[in-house]
This record gives structure tokens, sequence and C-alpha cells, in this order.
């Protein structure tokens, strides 16, 4: 009996499913698709709106959608900078940055936020948001977003493709030092997402998304887990 190869087995079972499953390089997907639906798939994400100050003292507010937390103790998120924007620069220059939570009522400022706009300008006046003193830190907060994170710059490093070539993309890690929670988010000192009404990124030019209440299900870990506070 003639042994199949992996690759031939793979090929073989995908044919059974090409029914059901549209499949396809990644670097062909727009001769498969119209459009490239890797931002939907990976999707909805919350959105990184950072705030920071430069060096000469203007401040910047721009949002990221490729962004997440990354680690628990010490809490880590991080971002993703398509091209070396001012939001780089700053944080680099500075060492900090801060995270404002982009809820429902100041989406539309979030998405003004986001035009190229010179080194110069500062973003909070041109959208008409108030710049809220950090703690900690130098850089402005949000002071309409109803949670805020201050942090401080852990590195920041230009991503590579899967030849090792550089890419126009900067990833920044920042460790967050202090934290500021409107205190109607919390219930007995528990968190309150949905109360929030975080917006979150989806795919296409403009699809954003919501959370309701009845979107929420409990699931808990299994008994062997254990989470180290």
């Amino acid at each position: 009996m003639k042994q199949t190869s992996f690759g031939e087995e793979a090929l073989r079972l995908g044919s059974q499913d090409s029914d059901n499953f549209i499949s396809y390089a990644q670097s062909s997907v727009l001769n498969a698709l119209p459009f490239d639906p890797y931002a939907a798939i990976v999707g909805p994400r919350p959105i990184g709106w950072m705030g920071t100050r430069s060096k000469e003292g203007v401040a910047n507010l721009s949002p990221y959608s490729f962004f997440n937390a990354l680690n628990h103790n010490p809490p880590l998120l991080g971002f993703a900078s398509i091209g070396y924007k001012d939001t780089i620069r700053n944080i680099e220059e500075t060492g900090e940055f801060t995270w404002n939570l982009v809820s429902r009522d100041i989406a539309s400022q979030m998405n003004q936020s986001s035009v190229s706009a010179p080194p110069n300008v500062d973003e909070f006046d041109m959208v008409g948001l108030t710049k809220a003193s950090s703690r900690l830190i130098g850089a402005p907060r949000v002071a309409e977003s109803p949670v805020s994170l201050e942090c401080r710059l852990s590195q920041v490093v230009r991503l590579k493709d899967s030849r090792g070539e550089d890419l126009d993309t900067w990833f920044v890690y920042g460790e967050v030092v202090y934290v500021h929670i409107r205190k109607d988010l919390l219930d007995e000192g528990v968190y309150n997402t949905v109360r929030a009404r975080p917006v979150f990124r989806g795919g296409g030019l403009s699809d954003y998304f919501e959370i309701i209440e009845a979107c929420r299900f409990a699931m808990r870990k299994p008994e062997d887990y254990k989470h180290d506070k």
C-alpha cells in the first residue's frame, strides 16, 4: 500500500471539506476574497487609546486596534503601531504613557483622534477632550474615560516576518503602575465590565462593537487551576 505524506493527507482531508470551507494562502487572500478578513476574524479587539506627551511638552492621543493585556503579575499590556508614529517616539523618549478605556459615549472622539496630525498638534484639544493629570507619570490621561491606566515602558520591539526581515511595525510593552476607575463601575469592589460600555474594534473600515449584559455567560476554570495572586 502506498504511504501518503503529511502534506498529501492534509490536501485530501481539505478537499473533503471544500463544500464547507474556503481555504487560501494568506499571501493570495485577495485572489480568493474581495477583502482580507484577518482583522475581522481576530476580533473584536479592545482598543489601545494611548495618551503620551512629547519631550517638548505636546500632548498626543491616538487609538490602536492591535492591543491587549499580556501579563497579570506584573500587569503588562501591549500594542502595535504600523509605522513609527508620534506615540512611539514619545514613549521611547519619555518612557511612559496612559491607556484610556474607550466607552460608547466617547467613541466618536476616539475615532476623530485617529487622524494623522503633525507632532505639534494636541489631539486632546483637537477632539474636545479634557486632559487629566496622572499620579506617577507625566503623560496625560483622558478625563472623560471611565478607566485609565498609567504605564511605564518595558520595551519597544520592531517586529519581523517569518523570514526575519524587519517590518514597519513597532510593538510597545508597558507595565501598569497606577489605576483610575470611576466609582460607579464597582459593585462592592468588583469591576463591572458591561457597565463601562467598552468599545471594541471589528474588521473592515467602520465596524465596532460593544457588549451588553445579555451576552454574559460564566465558565469556571478546571479545579486543578491555581491562580497566582
